[in-house]
C-alpha cells in the first residue's frame, strides 16, 4: 500500500493561517491534496494537523483525518519526521502498514500530479529510497558575498574570479514532497536517506513561501503555469 501524508501544523506565525490560508481562489492545501489524489498513485491520502478547523477543510477536499496530532508532535520543536512517524505508528496500531509513503507539504501549489507520477516512477526504476525534487541556485553560492563590520567581502576568497558558468551547479530541496521507502525512513529517521535520487525541477515551478512576498510570487507562477498548461 501507498500513503500520502500531508502535514499540516495549525500555528503559523509569519503568515497566519498559512494551511489554509486563500491561494488564487482556494485553500492553499487544497492544491497539495487536489495532486495527490489526481495522481492515483496512493491508496489514502491523509492530513496530519492538530487544528479542528484544517482537518474540516481536508476532508471537505477529499483528504481522510483518520485522527489528530499528539501534543508531542505539534509544537515547535517537532520535526517532520517525528510527523511521519507517528502518523506511521498510529496507522499501523489500526492495521494499515505501507510499503512506501510521500510527504507533501501543504504549501506547495505548484506540485501536480503529473509531477506527483514523473517522481514515482524515479523512484521505481532507480529502486530508491526516497526521491526527493532539487532545483539548482540561480546564482552560484561560490561566489556569495558576506558583510562583516559594514563591509562586503567574498565568502570564499579563492572564487573571486571564477566565472559562474565553471563552476559546480548546487541544488537546494525544492520544499515541496518526498518519496520515501518505510522501512529505510523508519531505520534512518530523516527525509534524505541513503540512496535518495534527484528530481531536478524548474525555477519557475518552485516557491518557498515564508513570507508575504513570496506568497505572492507563488501566486504569480502559479498563474504562469495555468496560462502555459491551458
Amino acid at each position: 500500500m501507498r500513503l500520502a501524508i500531508i502535514p499540516a501544523r495549525g500555528g503559523s506565525k509569519r503568515i497566519p493561517k498559512k494551511n489554509i490560508k486563500d491561494f488564487c481562489g482556494r485553500p492553499i492545501i487544497a492544491y497539495s491534496i487536489n495532486a495527490a489524489i489526481k495522481s492515483s498513485l496512493f491508496d489514502i491520502v491523509m492530513v496530519s494537523t492538530d487544528s479542528e478547523e484544517i482537518a474540516s477543510l481536508a476532508k471537505e477536499y477529499g483528504a481522510e483525518v483518520p485522527f489528530l496530532r499528539s501534543n508531542r508532535t505539534s509544537d515547535d520543536y517537532a520535526t517532520t519526521s517525528d510527523v511521519l512517524e507517528e502518523v506511521l505508528v498510529r496507522y499501523k496500531d489500526i492495521g494499515y502498514t505501507f510499503d512506501c509513503f510521500c510527504c507533501i507539504y501543504p504549501t506547495a501549489p505548484l506540485v501536480t500530479a503529473t509531477k506527483l507520477n514523473e517522481a514515482f516512477t524515479l523512484f521505481e526504476d532507480k529502486k530508491a529510497e526516497a526521491v526527493l525534487p532539487v532545483v539548482k541556485y540561480s546564482y552560484p553560492p561560490q561566489r556569495a558575498i558576506v558583510i562583516k563590520d559594514g563591509l562586503a567581502s567574498f565568502q570564499y576568497i579563492e572564487n573571486r574570479f571564477a566565472r559562474s558558468q565553471d563552476l559546480e551547479a548546487i541544488y537546494h530541496d525544492a520544499g515541496q514532497f518526498y518519496f520515501l521507502r518505510t522501512e529505510a525512513f523508519v531505520k534512518q529517521h530523516d527525509l534524505v536517506l541513503k540512496k535518495t535520487i534527484p528530481l531536478i525541477v524548474n525555477e519557475l515551478e518552485v516557491q518557498d513561501i515564508d513570507n508575504e512576498t513570496d506568497w505572492k510570487l507563488a501566486e504569480t507562477k502559479y498563474r504562469m503555469a495555468v496560462k502555459t498548461d491551458g
